[in-house]
């Protein structure tokens, strides 16, 4: 098959359990359009047996292509792996957890056949997370919206079909610290969401850990929006400006009261709460110059220790027509 009209990226991290459930669903939808497509499994680094039931899912389907990490590089480059070798006109994002629904996938091919460059799934609902997941992911949406300069539909994952258009121009985009769906925004073109209930998972457990979100949350901040360093500058006038009055105000106390030992505490609170704060402003910057010393290392977003090797400069093509 040279030329797929869909391809779906699926990547998948310790996924044994519900991996040939995964491959059975999508293909019976795919299989239900009477369309050419690929299914681009992106093993990323698993530790179970994902990989070799994904080999031999290959080997008995054409329609199946693997590409296999070397170690475990992280959910976004797993998706960008996808995309660097998927060939269709429309592609379409899934987790292989089976938590968004692959039926959904008709429905958004018919809203890009209307001319939509761009279909997400918006989550109406989560089932089966506890309350402090679905607490925590409602606040990281708005909290990321009202920090950033790009709109980034609320209540939405990496669950999407992209049109060839838009992935040509994400192939372009090779920053180390990835955030899909914020990028996916910024890129525009005509975008609509397609509501549905994000189902619990069928098998194991979520790969996202509390510290993965946190991070994950950090790359999306950092990536989109300077406003923690202009918080970090305006946090330093204010505390410039407080304390300058609060120094003036110490030298007149300690001339008309010597002893006021109160006041003494006062001030070495002040003093730890803006030692904290200026933790808290370098710690920002740090975060950005990190992001820098990354960039500036210029290692490859990730290895592939086996898949299709045919198609790995496509990228460096694309970014060659786009300049």
């Amino acid at each position: 098959m040279i030329n797929p009209r869909y391809s779906l990226v699926i990547p998948a991290y310790n996924e044994e359990a519900v991996i040939e459930e995964t491959y059975f669903r999508l293909t019976r939808v795919m299989q239900a359009l009477n369309e050419s497509y690929e299914l681009i499994f992106v093993n990323d680094g698993s530790r179970d047996q994902t990989e070799a039931l994904l080999g031999a899912l290959e080997s008995s389907d054409p329609n199946v292509r693997l590409l296999s990490f070397s170690r475990n590089f992280g959910h976004q480059t797993a998706v960008t792996a996808g995309l660097d070798h998927a060939r269709g006109q429309a592609i379409i994002i899934i987790d292989a957890d089976l938590q968004d629904p692959p039926e959904l996938i008709p429905q958004m091919i018919e809203k890009w056949k209307e001319g939509y460059a761009v279909v997400y799934g918006q989550r109406r609902e989560r089932r089966g997370e506890s309350w402090f997941k679905k607490l925590s992911a409602a606040l990281f949406y708005r909290f990321l919206n009202a920090l950033t300069e790009v709109n980034i539909p609320l209540d939405t994952g990496d669950f999407r079909l992209i049109d060839r258009r838009v992935a040509d121009i994400l192939l372009t985009l090779r920053e180390k610290n990835r955030f899909i769906r914020g990028l996916v925004s910024w890129v525009g073109f005509r975008q609509t969401a397609l509501e549905y209930v994000r189902e619990e998972r069928r098998a194991g457990k979520t790969k996202y850990s509390l510290k993965k979100m946190l991070r994950l949350s950090m790359d999306g901040l950092t990536s989109f929006s300077l406003k923690p360093l202009q918080f970090a500058t305006g946090s330093g006038l204010l505390i410039a400006g407080l304390s300058s009055l609060f120094l003036l105000a110490s030298a007149a106390r300690l001339i008309w009261s010597p002893g006021a030992t109160a006041f003494w505490s006062l001030l070495i609170a002040l003093s730890l709460l803006v030692n904290g704060i200026t933790l808290i402003c370098i710690g920002i910057l740090g975060e950005y110059v990190g992001r820098i010393y990354d960039e500036a290392r210029n290692r490859p977003l990730y290895i592939l220790k086996s898949g299709v090797k045919k198609y790995q400069l496509r990228s460096e093509r694309v970014k060659r027509s786009v300049r």
